[in-house]
């Protein structure tokens, strides 16, 4: 199963996709779709119409998007806010699922401690995909939401299984 991971950001949105193969993940391919300088509305358009691509590129079975905080500057959050509307809009278009993680849930899936920093992320992201070529930052955190969409649904087969026999 291929799983697409997305980081939202209004100038660069980061995206991941691995492939999951029982409790193996490995790496298909990574990078960062950037909106330009326009308008917000044709800096989003240029966001979804990327993301679409990526999604029509590596044909994901899951997707995630990371959760937003809240910074103190408001506009910003707002701004932040709609980028990651595109970031759950384009997979949801697709027929896709889609899971949220906070990031400090992400940075636990990968790194261990919920409030690791980003080169430790990076770091833990290319030891679990070895022979990644990682496009940078935001896609290192598009590929740790993956990781940890993937830890997600490895741990609910199992319970998804006892239920139906539960149920049985």
């Amino acid at each position: 199963m291929r799983v697409l991971g997305v980081d939202p950001g209004l100038r660069a949105t980061g995206w991941g996709v691995i492939e999951m193969r029982g409790s193996r993940l490995s790496h298909v391919a990574n990078g960062v779709c950037r909106s330009g300088s326009g308008a917000l509305a044709e800096r989003l358009a240029a966001l979804f119409e990327q993301l679409c691509a990526v999604i029509a590129a590596h044909d994901p079975a899951a997707a995630a998007v990371e959760q937003t905080f809240v910074n103190k500057d408001g506009a910003a959050t707002l701004k932040l806010g709609q980028a990651r509307g595109i970031a759950l809009l384009a997979p949801a278009r697709a027929g896709l699922a889609v899971g949220e993680y906070a990031p400090n849930a992400v940075k636990k899936a990968v790194v261990g401690v919920g409030h690791a920093e980003k080169g430790q992320v990076a770091h833990m992201v290319g030891l679990q995909l070895p022979g990644a070529e990682i496009a940078g930052p935001d896609a290192a955190d598009a590929l740790a939401v993956a990781i940890c969409h993937a830890h997600h649904l490895q741990s609910a087969r199992p319970l998804a299984a006892a239920l139906a026999r539960a149920g049985a």
